[in-house]
């Protein structure tokens, strides 16, 4: 078997792209999409004709119905070659305002029902701020399954857990990337590699409080810059990998082993952990990397919203 195939014998297999006519391929149970994966798949030749027949046929919808309406379109097709679930973004210019957010979500659920597509195959997808996991909270308790992304640090995953959200994504790459940088010249790429590797720790410690404490959010691994990220957490309940190194993972036949195992995690000695607002405001605030990473990523793609809009007003 190559990688791909001994991976899916422990950990559920995400395909993490807007570009749905690459997942046949692959065979993915699931598929993730963002901002910045919809607008590179937009400006792609294929999918040039989607974008103009949605932008014309909703022209006297608001713009930002047009964007949702948009996604979900995207969705719709990724669901076709999965048959899984489709993880679908909320504008992350919404990412402090809890209303605003819950409003947003609905919608994008209305639209899919609307389409024909089950509510459970579809995960509202929410940057880990406080007002984000709080919505997501609230939508949990309206039958809404949430994603919460733009994770770093385990107090999100905390509150994410506390809030009963169905799954997280923790950010494996841009973890490693921001103790790379930091280091400078001091890093060193073997020493830092599997198991030692700053954003693989990260997902092991929230893989294993959550198995510890029975907390039943699922976690995917995301964000990866390397297979080698990727095989050290095998076992993770999910991964979601980028079409590239999906096809890496196909193209080598080397050795993959179960590295987080829940079994294991519950007999570890691990303390439990509560937060607050407050408490977590503060907690994430001593966190410089998550501080800094999660703000970054809530900038970065909002940009590309705003990119993306601006396709739409010129269709």
């Amino acid at each position: 078997m190559n990688q791909l195939e001994q991976l899916k014998q422990f950990t559920v297999v995400v395909a993490d792209t807007g570009n749905f006519q690459q997942l046949t391929q692959f065979k993915p149970q699931d598929a993730t999409t963002n901002p910045s994966l919809i607008l590179k798949a937009v400006q792609l030749p294929e999918y040039r004709p989607l974008l103009l027949d949605m932008a014309r046929q909703w022209q006297a919808k608001s713009l930002e119905e047009v964007t949702d309406r948009l996604l979900v379109r995207f969705g719709c097709e990724i669901l076709s070659e999965v048959p899984g679930r489709v993880s679908t973004e909320v504008d992350a210019r919404l990412s402090f305002n809890t209303e605003a957010t819950l409003a947003r979500a609905e919608r994008i659920i209305e639209l899919y029902q609307a389409a024909g597509i089950h509510t459970d195959r579809v995960l509202i997808k929410i940057a880990a701020t406080w007002e984000g996991i709080e919505a997501a909270r609230l939508l949990e308790m309206r039958g809404i399954h949430t994603n919460l992304t733009l994770l770093f640090s385990k107090v999100q995953a905390v509150a994410c857990g506390q809030a009963k959200v169905c799954l997280i994504s923790p950010f494996v790459g841009r973890i490693y990337d921001w103790y790379k940088k930091q280091a400078g010249a001091q890093w060193d790429e073997v020493a830092m590699s599997g198991a030692n590797d700053p954003g693989v720790q990260s997902v092991r410690a929230i893989y294993e409080y959550y198995k510890h404490f029975g907390i039943t959010t699922e976690v995917m691994g995301a964000s990866f810059r390397s297979t080698g990220q990727i095989v050290a957490l095998a076992g993770c309940d999910l991964l979601t990998i980028a079409p590239e190194l999906l096809a890496q993972l196909s193209q080598s036949e080397a050795p993959v082993q179960r590295m987080l195992d829940a079994e294991q995690a519950r007999s570890l000695n691990l303390h439990a952990e509560h937060y607050d607002e407050a408490g977590f405001r503060y907690a994430l605030n001593e966190d410089a990397m998550a501080t800094e990473k999660l703000a970054e990523g809530i900038r970065a793609f909002a940009v590309d919203a705003i990119k993306l809009e601006q396709l739409i007003e010129a269709a």
